[in-house]
Protein backbone atom coordinates (compact mmCIF):
# COMPACT_ATOMS: atom_id res chain seq x y z
CA UNK A 1 0.00 0.00 0.00
CA UNK A 2 1.08 3.55 -0.49
CA UNK A 3 0.14 6.75 1.09
CA UNK A 4 -0.22 10.19 -0.86
CA UNK A 5 -0.14 13.68 1.00
CA UNK A 6 0.11 13.40 4.97
CA UNK A 7 -2.22 10.41 5.18
CA UNK A 8 0.74 8.30 6.21
CA UNK A 9 1.03 10.25 9.49
CA UNK A 10 -2.18 8.57 10.37
CA UNK A 11 -0.42 5.35 10.56
CA UNK A 12 0.37 4.88 14.53
CA UNK A 13 3.11 3.02 14.15
CA UNK A 14 4.76 5.21 11.47
CA UNK A 15 3.91 8.11 13.39
CA UNK A 16 5.49 7.35 16.25
CA UNK A 17 8.12 6.59 14.62
CA UNK A 18 8.22 9.10 13.05
CA UNK A 19 8.72 11.57 15.87
CA UNK A 20 11.28 9.89 17.11
CA UNK A 21 13.25 10.23 14.22
CA UNK A 22 12.02 13.68 13.67
CA UNK A 23 13.43 14.67 17.38
CA UNK A 24 16.83 13.33 17.04
CA UNK A 25 19.34 15.96 17.69
CA UNK A 26 21.43 15.18 14.48
CA UNK A 27 18.14 14.57 12.29
CA UNK A 28 18.44 16.64 9.28
CA UNK A 29 15.24 18.57 10.57
CA UNK A 30 17.68 19.84 13.40
CA UNK A 31 21.15 20.36 12.29
CA UNK A 32 20.69 21.53 8.98
CA UNK A 33 17.12 22.61 8.23
CA UNK A 34 15.64 24.33 11.17
CA UNK A 35 18.92 27.14 11.85
CA UNK A 36 18.63 27.78 8.09
CA UNK A 37 14.64 28.62 8.16
CA UNK A 38 15.14 30.81 11.26
CA UNK A 39 18.16 32.54 9.45
CA UNK A 40 16.14 33.28 6.46
CA UNK A 41 12.86 34.21 8.84
CA UNK A 42 14.67 36.78 10.67
CA UNK A 43 12.66 38.89 12.18
CA UNK A 44 9.21 37.84 13.71
CA UNK A 45 8.09 40.30 16.14
CA UNK A 46 4.53 41.10 15.97
CA UNK A 47 3.27 39.53 12.17
CA UNK A 48 0.94 36.99 11.44
CA UNK A 49 2.27 33.93 10.37
CA UNK A 50 0.46 30.81 7.79
CA UNK A 51 2.62 27.67 8.39
CA UNK A 52 1.43 24.71 5.48
CA UNK A 53 1.95 21.12 6.39
CA UNK A 54 2.40 22.60 9.63
CA UNK A 55 2.77 19.01 11.69
CA UNK A 56 2.61 19.11 15.42
CA UNK A 57 2.71 22.75 16.02
CA UNK A 58 6.24 22.53 17.47
CA UNK A 59 7.53 25.05 15.07
CA UNK A 60 4.32 27.55 15.66
CA UNK A 61 5.04 27.10 19.40
CA UNK A 62 8.15 28.68 19.08
CA UNK A 63 7.93 30.99 16.78
CA UNK A 64 5.10 32.36 19.15
CA UNK A 65 7.14 32.01 22.32
CA UNK A 66 9.90 34.56 19.95
CA UNK A 67 7.22 36.91 19.55
CA UNK A 68 5.04 36.45 16.39
CA UNK A 69 1.55 37.99 16.50
CA UNK A 70 -0.73 34.86 15.82
CA UNK A 71 0.04 31.70 14.16
CA UNK A 72 -2.09 29.45 11.67
CA UNK A 73 -1.13 25.81 10.82
CA UNK A 74 -2.66 23.71 8.24
CA UNK A 75 -1.86 20.17 8.47
CA UNK A 76 -3.94 16.94 7.02
CA UNK A 77 -3.19 14.86 9.09
CA UNK A 78 -5.56 13.89 12.09
CA UNK A 79 -3.20 12.58 14.22
CA UNK A 80 -0.64 15.51 13.41
CA UNK A 81 -3.29 17.84 14.39
CA UNK A 82 -4.09 16.33 17.72
CA UNK A 83 -0.83 16.39 18.29
CA UNK A 84 -0.30 20.54 16.74
CA UNK A 85 -3.46 21.67 19.21
CA UNK A 86 -2.59 20.41 22.04
CA UNK A 87 0.99 21.98 21.56
CA UNK A 88 -0.82 25.28 21.01
CA UNK A 89 -2.94 24.82 24.06
CA UNK A 90 -3.42 28.68 25.83
CA UNK A 91 -1.11 30.13 22.70
CA UNK A 92 -2.60 32.39 19.97
CA UNK A 93 -2.39 30.09 17.53
CA UNK A 94 -5.23 27.85 15.45
CA UNK A 95 -4.56 24.66 13.27
CA UNK A 96 -7.04 23.78 10.11
CA UNK A 97 -7.72 19.63 9.82
CA UNK A 98 -7.33 20.61 5.99
CA UNK A 99 -4.40 19.91 2.76
CA UNK A 100 -2.14 22.25 1.31
CA UNK A 101 -4.42 21.88 -1.80
CA UNK A 102 -7.74 22.26 -0.34
CA UNK A 103 -7.28 24.95 2.23
CA UNK A 104 -9.11 28.55 1.44
CA UNK A 105 -6.72 30.97 1.48
CA UNK A 106 -7.82 34.37 2.89
CA UNK A 107 -6.66 37.48 0.70
CA UNK A 108 -4.47 39.50 2.13
CA UNK A 109 -3.67 38.04 5.22
CA UNK A 110 -0.11 37.22 6.24
CA UNK A 111 2.87 38.86 6.91
CA UNK A 112 4.88 35.53 6.29
CA UNK A 113 3.52 31.81 4.70
CA UNK A 114 6.29 29.31 5.82
CA UNK A 115 6.31 25.23 5.01
CA UNK A 116 9.09 22.76 6.13
CA UNK A 117 9.63 19.81 4.22
CA UNK A 118 6.20 19.26 2.81
CA UNK A 119 5.51 20.76 -0.62
CA UNK A 120 7.46 17.54 -2.13
CA UNK A 121 4.27 16.16 -1.02
CA UNK A 122 2.29 18.71 -3.45
CA UNK A 123 1.21 17.83 -7.18
CA UNK A 124 0.40 21.58 -8.32
CA UNK A 125 2.86 23.84 -6.83
CA UNK A 126 2.11 25.99 -9.60
CA UNK A 127 -0.87 26.24 -8.00
CA UNK A 128 -0.06 26.22 -4.32
CA UNK A 129 2.35 29.04 -4.65
CA UNK A 130 -0.52 31.82 -6.90
CA UNK A 131 -2.49 31.13 -3.79
CA UNK A 132 0.11 32.09 -1.32
CA UNK A 133 0.57 34.72 -3.36
CA UNK A 134 -3.16 35.54 -2.64
CA UNK A 135 -2.82 35.11 0.96
CA UNK A 136 0.23 37.58 1.34
CA UNK A 137 0.15 41.51 2.73
CA UNK A 138 1.97 43.49 0.11
CA UNK A 139 5.74 42.52 0.79
CA UNK A 140 4.94 39.82 2.87
CA UNK A 141 7.26 37.02 2.77
CA UNK A 142 7.35 33.43 1.64
CA UNK A 143 9.91 31.21 3.26
CA UNK A 144 10.03 27.11 2.79
CA UNK A 145 12.14 24.17 2.19
CA UNK A 146 11.93 21.07 0.77
CA UNK A 147 13.88 17.96 0.29
CA UNK A 148 16.51 18.57 -2.43
CA UNK A 149 15.65 17.39 -5.67
CA UNK A 150 19.17 15.55 -6.00
CA UNK A 151 17.17 13.22 -3.56
CA UNK A 152 14.14 13.11 -4.79
CA UNK A 153 15.00 12.28 -8.49
CA UNK A 154 15.33 8.16 -7.75
CA UNK A 155 14.63 6.16 -4.36
CA UNK A 156 16.59 3.07 -6.61
CA UNK A 157 19.37 3.11 -3.25
CA UNK A 158 17.24 3.33 -0.49
CA UNK A 159 16.25 -0.52 -1.08
CA UNK A 160 18.59 -1.35 0.74
CA UNK A 161 17.52 1.07 3.80
CA UNK A 162 16.73 4.37 4.97
CA UNK A 163 20.70 5.05 6.29
CA UNK A 164 21.69 5.35 2.63
CA UNK A 165 25.61 5.33 2.32
CA UNK A 166 25.22 6.27 -1.15
CA UNK A 167 22.91 7.81 -3.05
CA UNK A 168 21.28 7.36 -6.98
CA UNK A 169 20.50 10.58 -9.13
CA UNK A 170 18.62 8.99 -12.08
CA UNK A 171 15.49 10.98 -14.00
CA UNK A 172 16.37 13.97 -12.55
CA UNK A 173 14.84 16.37 -15.40
CA UNK A 174 11.60 13.69 -15.36
CA UNK A 175 9.45 16.21 -13.17
CA UNK A 176 6.49 13.88 -11.58
CA UNK A 177 6.02 10.91 -8.92
CA UNK A 178 8.02 9.05 -7.49
CA UNK A 179 7.49 6.27 -4.80
CA UNK A 180 9.41 6.39 -1.44
CA UNK A 181 10.30 3.37 0.84
CA UNK A 182 10.52 4.92 4.16
CA UNK A 183 9.67 3.68 7.64
CA UNK A 184 8.46 0.44 6.59
CA UNK A 185 6.06 2.07 4.24
CA UNK A 186 5.84 3.49 1.08
CA UNK A 187 5.06 7.54 0.45
CA UNK A 188 4.48 9.25 -2.65
CA UNK A 189 6.22 12.41 -3.18
CA UNK A 190 6.69 14.53 -6.48
CA UNK A 191 10.39 15.20 -8.13
CA UNK A 192 10.71 18.88 -9.34
CA UNK A 193 14.53 20.31 -10.40
CA UNK A 194 15.75 23.05 -8.85
CA UNK A 195 14.64 25.43 -11.93
CA UNK A 196 11.46 24.23 -11.68
CA UNK A 197 10.74 25.47 -8.35
CA UNK A 198 12.26 28.88 -9.42
CA UNK A 199 10.20 29.12 -12.59
CA UNK A 200 7.00 28.46 -10.48
CA UNK A 201 7.88 30.95 -7.99
CA UNK A 202 8.18 33.74 -10.65
CA UNK A 203 5.47 32.75 -12.15
CA UNK A 204 3.45 33.02 -9.34
CA UNK A 205 4.60 36.46 -9.26
CA UNK A 206 7.26 36.23 -6.36
CA UNK A 207 10.77 37.89 -5.92
CA UNK A 208 13.61 34.96 -5.12
CA UNK A 209 15.31 36.40 -2.50
CA UNK A 210 17.61 33.92 -1.50
CA UNK A 211 18.18 30.18 -1.91
CA UNK A 212 19.79 28.00 0.46
CA UNK A 213 21.36 23.88 -0.34
CA UNK A 214 22.08 23.54 3.56
CA UNK A 215 25.60 22.96 4.17
CA UNK A 216 26.35 21.26 7.04
CA UNK A 217 28.00 23.39 10.10
CA UNK A 218 30.24 20.92 12.54
CA UNK A 219 28.86 22.87 15.25
CA UNK A 220 25.11 21.79 14.92
CA UNK A 221 26.03 18.02 15.47
CA UNK A 222 26.99 15.74 17.90
CA UNK A 223 28.05 13.05 15.80
CA UNK A 224 31.21 13.30 13.62
CA UNK A 225 30.46 10.27 11.58
CA UNK A 226 27.11 12.20 11.32
CA UNK A 227 28.71 15.11 9.87
CA UNK A 228 30.88 13.85 7.56
CA UNK A 229 28.07 11.84 6.03
CA UNK A 230 25.82 14.83 5.64
CA UNK A 231 28.38 16.63 3.57
CA UNK A 232 28.03 14.06 1.38
CA UNK A 233 25.12 15.31 -0.88
CA UNK A 234 22.39 17.82 -0.13
CA UNK A 235 19.44 16.81 1.43
CA UNK A 236 17.76 20.54 2.02
CA UNK A 237 16.90 23.56 -0.30
CA UNK A 238 15.29 26.29 1.28
CA UNK A 239 13.67 29.71 -0.60
CA UNK A 240 13.23 32.82 0.90
CA UNK A 241 10.69 34.97 -1.44
CA UNK A 242 8.87 38.01 -1.11
CA UNK A 243 5.63 39.97 -2.85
Amino acid sequence: MEFRGASVYDQTDFFSNYMKRRNRQDSPNNAIEGPIIFELIRSIQEISILDLGCGDASFGKELLHLGAKNYTGVEGSQQMVEAARSNLLEQNGTIHCETMESYDYPEEAFDLVTSRFAFHYVSDVNRLFQAVYKTLKENGRFVFSIQHPLTTSSFASKQSGDKRGNWIVDDYFHEGERKEPWIDQVVVKYHRTIEQYFIALRQAGFTVLDLREGTPKRERFSSEEEFVRRQRIPVVLAFSCVK
